[in-house]
């Protein structure tokens, strides 16, 4: 008597894939007998006044609010630049490394530190140097530009 070509593992995967087709068989039978008739207006959403999605719908003696078509912004509002009345400012040059080629400066006025880059550079500096700078928006913030030592 010759063997069956099917091994094991075949049989068994045979034996998954049909228990799952019945699962599925019984499950849909299951789901068409339990069905309830929903009516179109059991199924309909509203939404009120404040984008609130409910199932009541809204009421019509309500007032409505009138708004101008005119007073809707679809885009966010402008920003205006400030404009500094002098955008030379004084600082102090708090670290500086040489070899590296970058440091920075602290502003006298806000005492915030900005950073500077060699090739901001209009004169040498060192550490503790007064000097004169522009700030403009840099890769990573606010970089020192067209730095120059004060004597």
């Amino acid at each position: 008597m010759a063997k069956s070509q099917a091994t094991f593992s075949k049989k068994e995967n045979e034996k998954k894939r049909l228990k799952k087709r019945n699962d599925k068989l019984e499950k849909r039978e299951e789901r068409q007998a339990n069905k309830k008739s929903m009516s179109l207006e059991d199924m309909m959403a509203y939404v009120d006044e404040n984008g609130n999605i409910t199932s009541t719908p809204p009421d019509p003696n309500k007032k409505k609010k009138v708004i101008n078509s005119e007073d809707i912004q679809i885009s966010t509002a402008r920003q205006e630049d400030i404009i500094d009345e002098d955008p030379i400012k004084k600082g102090v040059v708090t670290f500086f490394n040489d070899s590296k080629g970058y440091g920075f400066i602290r502003n006298t006025e806000t005492q915030e530190s900005v950073f500077v880059h060699v090739n901001g550079l209009k004169t040498q500096i060192k550490e503790g140097d007064k000097v004169t700078f522009e700030v403009e928006k840099g890769q990573k913030g606010p970089t020192a530009v067209r730095v120059s030592a004060v004597k």
